[in-house]
């Protein structure tokens, strides 16, 4: 997507009188995918947050800004752990959800041909209840697609699915997010080294850069490349807080 923009964040943030983070500072690249690592509880989701503009509550001293000077405010669709489908609504349903929030027009035939993208066109009219776990993260992200943005906020997507379902909707996410500014955060060692082009891990000194493989993304879980470099994350974030 030729208009995302790079993404970058410094400051501190706190709570109350609780620090989360800072002073720190991030940098995502422009259309490319970069996976965000690091311990529970040293900000990463409030990183998220802050340039998704949910940031009440937070007091963020600093900014969260993309680079090329224009504002986030509609440029941003953010995917997060839980799936957040409406248990009332079928698939087609909850795939439009942000349009008709917006008292805009739903889009119901685009919104079948997404959901046909990532594989659901005969369960385009069942509700969550009657779809397995993937499935719902398939709908998910068809929402995600739907909004049509060119910054993408991924807050751990796919860290509840098994293995296998996890391994299909890293390849199929990769592929139908190509070309936007992802911002991923993760803490999967093995999926960082599967999906990401930047990796960034944070702690509470700050953010380290790690290059990874060179292959191209999705790279082979089992590749020896791959495998190293999942090694070397893990050793980092066993010896961090």
């Amino acid at each position: 997507m030729s208009d995302a923009p790079a993404l970058r964040l410094s400051g501190r943030a706190k709570i109350g009188a609780a620090p989360i983070f800072g002073p720190l500072s991030l940098r995502a690249p422009a259309g490319e995918w970069t996976c965000l690592l690091g311990p529970s509880g040293v900000g990463k989701s409030t990183v998220l947050r802050l340039f998704a503009g949910l940031g009440d509550g937070i007091a963020f001293d600093g900014e969260a800004v993309a680079e090329d000077g224009v504002r986030l405010d509609g440029r941003v669709a953010l995917m997060g752990q839980s799936d957040l489908l409406m248990p009332w609504l079928d698939a087609t349903a909850n795939v439009t959800l942000g349009a008709r929030l917006r008292g805009t027009s739903p889009g119901r035939d685009r919104a079948r041909e997404i959901l046909g993208r990532v594989g659901l066109s005969e369960h385009a009219d069942k509700r969550p209840h009657a779809l397995s776990g993937g499935q719902r993260q398939r709908v998910a992200l068809a929402r995600t697609l739907m909004e049509d943005r060119p910054v993408v906020l991924l807050d751990e997507p796919f860290s509840a699915l098994d293995a296998r379902s996890r391994a299909q909707m890293q390849d199929l996410a990769t592929e139908l997010l190509a070309g936007r500014t992802v911002l991923h955060v993760t803490h999967d060692a093995a999926e960082a080294a599967r999906l990401g082009q930047t990796i960034l891990l944070m702690t509470r000194a700050g953010i380290a850069s790690f290059p990874p493989p060179e292959a191209s993304t999705p790279r082979l879980y089992d590749a020896p490349g791959t495998l190293a470099f999942q090694g070397r994350l893990l050793r980092l974030l066993m010896d961090t807080r």
